[in-house]
């Protein structure tokens, strides 16, 4: 199965307005990449606009942003999370968190009102950013005894992948990543050295 080995997303955090009948929305785009990192963030936004009535929010993650979520924050079900959302899939983004801050100006604005503030202004935090692709890659810990040193760092050089992390005291370890629709081939070239154990680290 050939895996997606680019997404997109937002390049840095960015803002969009909309304004309709004295209710303010601030749309607020993040890269984001799990629920502890969008905790963050939100809690954050919810500082710096305390005095807010809403701060309604989606997100997906994940590299076929298989992981996902809305919340309306107390709107009408429906009128804020998934107008969102369906801004973040309309721009094919991933690994991204949306949030809306409404300041309400005193008149309601009904379901259909809402679902277009708050898609309009996650819009134009969309718009107002940078989109970015990025390459996705398979990250891996390969341990190795010294004996097997010359073939392990061959191999990683036939297939030109950078190291980190290098440890080289009783035993060796390192840190590589690869194409995410090599990695298997590579990984299992790896494993024909004896010592060799492999720690994977996620793809990402």
């Amino acid at each position: 199965m050939i895996l997606n080995s680019k997404y997109r997303t937002v390049k840095k955090e960015t803002e969009g307005l909309y304004k309709e009948k004295g209710s303010k929305f601030i749309g607020l785009a993040v890269s984001c990449y799990n629920e502890e990192e969008a905790k963050v963030f939100l809690e954050n936004w919810n500082r710096q606009h305390h005095q807010a009535r809403h701060l309604c929010y989606a997100y997906k993650f994940g590299v076929d942003g298989a992981k996902y979520r809305a919340n309306d924050d107390g709107e009408p079900n429906n009128s804020a999370g998934q107008p969102i959302l369906g801004q973040i899939d309309s721009f094919e983004l991933t690994n991204v968190l949306i949030g809306v801050v409404r300041y309400y100006g005193g008149t309601k604005l009904g379901v259909g009102g809402l679902i277009n503030a708050y898609r309009t202004a996650a819009k134009e935090a969309i718009q107002n950013g940078i989109i970015v692709e990025l390459e996705v890659y398979d990250w891996v810990d390969v341990l190795f005894d010294y004996q097997d040193m010359p073939h392990v760092m061959n191999l990683l050089k036939k297939h030109n992948l950078t190291l980190s992390n290098n440890e080289f005291e009783e035993s060796c370890k390192l840190t590589t990543f690869m194409d995410v629709n090599k990695a298997a081939g590579i990984k299992a070239e790896l494993l024909k050295y004896e010592s060799v154990k492999l720690i994977e680290k996620g793809v990402y």
